[in-house]
């Protein structure tokens, strides 16, 4: 292998009882009380369930005659698929301010890797922080969120402070939180195959750890490999986003309103530095440029450039800015949000195709 890979920073995101916490944000009548989203009916099944519901032992993919037994107060709702699914695509636009490196599991978590960021923040965990206080912001929801150096460390650590919290497994003591887990507990490792190593002897992260690669591939196929590794608090898998992301941007709301067109030109600098850093890092290049401007009564717009051939440099890009800069001034009135954008994506090595992926 050679050279060393740096450690990665990845956040896995959860929201905390979503379907369940949607309806008790839209509808007052619901929150606090034990809430099941699915059918009532003898053959429902629960799709969610509010924590005041979890109290009770009622959970997700539960029959609902069940959970009406454990909780004879528990209101049933029906799924409104079409409300979480825009609420999910509010929660995707925040965590693309961050990293287009997102993957999601569902509608209410993904993975973000964080290492390359268009923030350009250092510290994974303030990144966590600020993305949970956005979605707080613009959804009125609650996210918990786990950051390690893996997906497998990340996902285990989102579930340590829930609800409403975080957790950080650092590569030193990562290894050692493995060891401490029981199996079953991993995730990964569903009720047949953890009971399975049980009958190997296999019911905490040390047993695992104590098992040969070649005796877990003999007794659990191509998981063997997988299972080696996250023993040992290792797991390679890259966050891998479901489809190509088409742009990249950054934007930064000012604390004062902007009515200059130097201030405006400064501002506008840190932004084009921090698309072109995450460019230059991920091999990428871009022929449409946009701007994007929210004046002080909120209402905005946007305006664009498309070059022949793609941006090869930050000067470039900061040119075709100020093309598209210019002429919005004088302004009418103040300026409080500035935007870029570049798309019509291109990896640098093969034009053909647009391709965001982190080069180690």
């Amino acid at each position: 292998m050679g050279s060393v890979q740096p450690v990665r920073k990845i956040i896995h995101v959860d929201m905390d009882a979503f379907y369940a916490s949607v309806e008790q944000r839209d509808n007052p009548e619901l929150r606090g009380k034990p809430l099941a989203v699915g059918g009532s009916a003898a053959r429902g099944v629960v799709a969610a369930a509010s924590y005041e519901a979890r109290v009770f032992g009622v959970h997700s993919a539960m029959p609902s005659v069940t959970a009406k037994r454990k909780c004879p107060e528990l209101i049933f709702v029906p799924p409104r698929f079409d409300v979480y699914k825009a609420v999910s695509q509010q929660i995707r636009e925040i965590f693309a301010e961050y990293t287009p490196l997102i993957e999601p599991l569902s509608l209410d978590e993904a993975y973000l890797d964080v290492t390359e960021n268009l923030k350009g923040m250092e510290i994974a965990t303030e990144i966590a922080l600020e993305i949970r206080a956005k979605i707080k912001e613009v959804t009125g929801l609650n996210a918990s969120a786990g950051i390690s150096y893996n997906k497998f460390l990340a996902k285990m650590a989102s579930d340590l402070n829930k609800p409403n919290g975080q957790a950080v497994i650092t590569p030193k003591n990562g290894p050692g939180f493995v060891e401490a887990l029981p199996v079953k507990k991993f995730h990964g490792i569903g009720p047949a195959t953890a009971e399975r190593m049980r009958k190997y002897g296999i019911e905490t992260g040390l047993d695992l750890k104590s098992k040969s690669l070649a005796f877990l591939q003999e007794h659990f196929g191509k998981s063997g490999q997988y299972f080696y590794g996250i023993a040992r608090g290792v797991d390679e898998r890259e966050v891998k986003p479901d489809r190509i992301r088409k742009s990249v941007g950054a934007e930064d709301t000012f604390r004062e309103d902007i009515h200059e067109i130097e201030i405006a030109q400064a501002g506008l600098q840190s932004l084009i530095g921090k698309v072109w850093r995450y460019c230059e890092a991920n091999g990428i290049r871009g022929k449409t440029v946009t701007l994007k401007v929210k004046w002080a009564d909120f209402t905005q717009i946007t305006r664009s450039k498309t070059v022949a051939a793609p941006t090869t440099s930050a000067a470039e890009l900061a040119e075709i800015v100020e093309l598209l800069l210019s002429p919005i001034f004088p302004v009418a009135k103040g300026i409080r949000l500035l935007g870029v954008t570049l798309s019509s994506l291109y990896e640098v090595d093969d034009g053909n195709e647009p391709q965001l992926t982190l080069a180690f």
